[in-house]
């Protein structure tokens, strides 16, 4: 494009976390020419924030599990409005990618007779988590960096696309920006793969980084794609509530997976009381059985701390709504109790546990083998996104694919820990593989000077407006108490309509916000341009979460507390109208083949 910097690819891929790197991996070493645009550098996706393991049936640690039983628990904790074709070629397709990352270079902890060594983790039946202490993310994306910078891909760090390009339907390349300099940039692509993460920054409390603006479901959703499973965020138990400067920030499930119990003020277990009847027989009733079966222990059931996620949030936000929690609004996750039963207890937690260890003392003054921590739920993974097909990852655009977060589907309404890796593994790689195959063979197709030039505009008038009113800051912190607050962990329809109000004046709002300064390092701008994407996808959420009339998985509502039955038939569907309105559809799940049908029903 005259006057911009333009960039031709076969497969351009907009992220760099796990799924995006695998997806450019792969497409790659199908001979496609590969782009790869990431937010921040490379390096610094939020993948590496991931710390518990990847889940993969390896069965190394106990010889029962296989592809059924993770297919069984991964259908089970996401309520079955799952994807089943997607959680079936998980469970199938994981352990191979476990042993590629491996092939590769990633150095995993070992059993004692040199096998991969796998975990506990909630909503697994068996240990089924392959892991690098509680750094499983970060050797994630180092064993996949490092073997990506071999395969000829073009990488272009510290840029955001704020739009998809379309010819005749199709979709043709992408416009961003340069966040160093600010200058515009146009990438042509036969094929483009989303894999830009979630929507985390849409809340006040959140585990999640500053990339977390909902780009990728935004840019599809604009360009006439499908968004799917909106209404389904979840909310991680355990995330830091002290000091304030740290909020949210993770506490892996890997500490409970290694034995850490949830105490309340009381310091009672409280976990025990509110056990869910379809999980019974596979959880303990007492201390001592759950202690046995993080040791390994094959006829120990499992602690109640490991049960699903949802699960162990609203019984923790039980305790602190009855005055029983601690004094910063969260319970008790005690590990160092394990000092009691082990001769070398410090030493063990320290290194099963490294990250932790260092994060509470460095960031909070604590140290986890002779105190408690304080925790409480944070906004952590969004269920929903781009609607795609199970087995190619294309969206209902073609040529338009995604993969990671911001695809939904395999997790249903709530996803289990560890699966989030695989994920990234299993439909990365399907991602580049099907958009490498979409591009061969194909011409470049023509980028719309109207488009460009129409993007660059609406881009810049931030500037126009100066600094005279509102900065967009007061907007997204607006923006994230709303969402919080209204359509947090516990929902109601009146609530939630108030977010919708709440919703419109923020757009209004939004439109009017104006920075200073100039394109060079100018952040405020960079959070301008982020406000339509936050807003696009908190509306999403509330319209999908007020459409969905029971309680199931990451969605919980107080005036409709249990699952109705007839909710398990269909999945809800978000579009964008001609008008710009958002318009939601119920689309009825296809039904399961038989033998998968049976898979299920055997496991139970």
């Amino acid at each position: 494009m005259p006057g911009y910097d333009t960039s031709e690819h076969d497969v351009l891929v907009i992220g760099a976390g796990g799924a995006g790197l695998r997806a450019a991996i792969e497409a790659s070493a199908r001979g496609a020419r590969v782009g790869l645009v990431c937010k921040s550098l490379l390096g610094k996706a939020h993948t590496v924030m991931a710390e518990g393991g990847i889940a993969a049936a390896l069965a190394n640690v106990d010889d029962r599990d296989n592809w059924q039983v993770h297919f069984a628990d991964t259908m089970r904790g996401g309520q079955y409005v799952n994807n089943w074709r997607m959680a079936e070629l998980h469970a199938k397709e994981a352990p191979d990618r476990v042993r590629e990352l491996e092939r590769w270079g990633a150095v995993f902890d070992r059993t004692d007779d040199g096998r991969i060594l796998q975990r506990n983790f909630g909503g697994h039946r068996y240990p089924r988590l392959a892991h690098v202490g509680d750094r499983t993310g970060l050797e994630m994306i180092r064993t996949l960096q490092d073997h990506g910078i071999h395969q000829g891909i073009d990488v272009h760090m510290e840029c955001t696309i704020v739009r998809l390009l379309k010819d005749g339907g199709r979709v043709t390349g992408a416009f961003g920006y340069e966040r160093e300099r600010g200058r515009f940039r146009v990438f042509r692509a036969k094929a483009i793969v989303l894999a830009t993460g979630g929507i985390g920054r849409a809340f006040r409390i959140t585990s999640n980084s500053w990339e977390y603006t909902g780009d990728g479901h935004t840019l599809a959703y604009d360009a006439g794609a499908e968004l799917m499973d909106m209404e389904f965020v979840q909310f991680h138990p355990t995330g830091m509530v002290w000091p304030p400067s740290v909020r949210g920030i993770l506490v892996t499930e890997g500490v409970r997976g290694e034995g850490g119990v949830l105490l309340n003020s009381e310091g009672r277990r409280f976990m025990f009381d509110d056990i869910p009847e379809n999980y019974r027989s596979q959880t303990a009733d007492n201390a001592e059985e759950g202690w046995r079966y993080t040791q390994g222990d094959r006829s120990a059931r499992r602690p109640p701390e490991l049960l699903t996620r949802d699960h162990v949030s609203r019984c923790i936000m039980r305790e602190v709504r009855a005055g029983r929690g601690s004094p910063h609004g969260g319970v008790y996750l005690d590990i160092s109790w394990i000092k009691s039963r082990l001769p070398s207890g410090a030493e063990h937690i320290r290194k099963k546990l490294p990250s932790m260890y260092h994060q509470f003392k460095q960031l909070a003054d604590l140290d986890i083998t002779d105190a408690p921590m304080e925790v409480g739920p944070t906004t952590h993974y969004v269920m929903g996104g781009v609607r795609v097909d199970g087995d190619t990852q294309m969206s209902s655009v073609p040529g338009l694919f995604a993969a990671g977060e911001c695809a939904a589907g395999i997790n249903g309404a709530n996803r289990l820990g560890g699966n989030s890796l695989s994920d990234l593994l299993v439909f990365g790689k399907r991602a580049g593989e099907h958009a490498a195959d979409y591009a061969a063979g194909r011409q470049l197709g023509e980028v719309p000077a109207p488009e460009v030039e129409e993007s660059a505009r609406r881009a810049l008038e931030p500037f126009e407006r100066g600094t005279g009113g509102e900065g967009p800051y007061q907007v997204q912190y607006a923006l994230q108490d709303a969402m919080q607050d209204l359509v947090g962990i516990v929902r109601n329809e009146p609530e939630m309509r108030r977010a919708l109000d709440v919703l419109a004046d923020l757009r209004a709002r939004a439109a009017q916000v104006g920075v200073g300064g100039h394109r060079e390092y100018n952040p405020a701008w960079h959070a301008a341009l982020d406000l339509h994407n936050l807003l696009t996808v908190s509306e999403a959420v509330t319209r999908s979460a007020i459409e969905r009339q029971e309680s199931r998985g990451g969605h919980f509502r107080d005036d409709f507390p249990e699952k109705d039955p007839a909710c398990a038939t269909f999945n809800l569907v978000v579009r964008r109208n001609d008008d710009g309105s958002m318009q939601m559809s119920r689309v009825p799940i296809p039904r399961m083949p038989d033998e998968l049908r049976r898979v299920i029903e055997d496991m139970k």
